[in-house]
């Protein structure tokens, strides 16, 4: 057992996370040509408007959900409701957020795009870390817009008249994901701009614009659609229910900041918070580079039921180092 320890913590993280996103990726993209169907409340973008995907992203489900009357809630409709957020939480639950980092399409095609431009040498732009922790909060206003708009719907609050049915899917109208993962099954209807009615022009119009920000933003940030992604506000409310978990020992930690340096999403604390055990904050995809890249013994560790599953080693950080040099990376 020690020695098979040993082994997964002087392995590569990386190498390992880049195989596991192209295996899911082929899974929940073109699943359905094997029949494969892992349901519809997946906690990632397995998006519905994929033909032959393996499974949906929650987030479609939970908007269609949404246009209930408030009373109806206490009835049917409002146990599908609790049956869809149940069979979401444990699905969080079992790998919290590494349903990011290991398995969502629109974060491995963020990650392709980076070794592209790693390729070609093109750096990435400086920008303010203030600005960005300032804008980390649209996740939430996205979140609680797709859920209370669909709301408005089928509600009259305050006197307002009820929504349009062209509201039914508001977030998904204007998610990168409608309109790029269906490219990768060659299917371009979705990059358009629907004139069949004023809302849906200008949710479509919307769409297109965020499309070209998801792109236009890879070249300021690593994972930059990730600091605006509703669905992580979402795992990150039922995270410290999780299962599987980031730990970090800040007595070993000598703050040497290579946690900082390798994290896509640019988390300070995990460099400088010496206090807090569980370090899994919102941004964070739970990629584990952070713990490939500390020196420390046991400062950083992977756990799952409380059990060690991948942790920091002086051994395992000079082998990683080492295979790095020689891979002339």
């Amino acid at each position: 057992m020690g020695r098979i320890r040993q082994a997964v913590n002087n392995s590569d993280i990386n190498r390992f996370r880049s195989c596991v996103q192209i295996a899911a990726f082929g899974l929940l993209l073109y699943g359905g040509y094997l029949a494969v169907d892992l349901g519809s409340h997946l906690p990632t973008f397995a998006c519905p408007f994929v033909e032959n995907r393996g499974a949906s992203c929650y987030l479609f489900g939970l908007q269609h959900q949404m246009n209930i009357p408030v009373e109806r809630f206490l009835s049917g409709r409002g146990l599908g409701v609790l049956t869809g957020l149940v069979t979401f939480i444990a699905l969080l639950v079992l790998f919290n957020k590494a349903w990011c980092g290991f398995l969502c399409p629109v974060g491995a095609v963020q990650d392709w795009m980076t070794r592209v431009r790693r390729r070609i040498g093109l750096r990435y732009s400086a920008y303010s870390e203030e600005g960005f922790r300032g804008l980390k909060k649209v996740k939430y206003v996205l979140l609680a817009l797709l859920i209370l708009i669909p709301l408005g719907m089928s509600n009259s609050f305050a006197g307002l008249p009820r929504l349009s049915h062209d509201f039914s899917t508001p977030f998904c109208m204007i998610c990168p994901g409608r309109t790029v993962l269906p490219l990768f099954s060659g299917d371009v209807s979705q990059l358009v701009v629907d004139f069949s009615s004023k809302t849906k022009t200008v949710l479509t119009g919307l769409g297109m614009a965020v499309t070209g920000v998801f792109f236009a933003g890879s070249f300021v940030k690593k994972r930059f659609f990730c600091l605006f992604c509703p669905m992580s506000a979402l795992h990150y409310i039922f995270s410290k229910a999780a299962l599987l978990r980031l730990r970090k020992d800040g007595g070993r930690c000598t703050r040497c900041g290579n946690c900082y340096r390798v994290c896509d999403v640019g988390i300070r604390e995990i460099a400088d918070d010496l206090v807090s055990t569980d370090i899994v904050k919102d941004d964070c995809m739970m990629c584990f580079k952070c713990v490939a890249a500390c020196p420390e013994e046991g400062c950083l560790r992977v756990t799952f039921i409380g059990l060690p599953v991948y942790e920091s080693t002086e051994e395992g950080f000079f082998r990683r180092m080492e295979r790095r040099v020689g891979d002339g990376a």
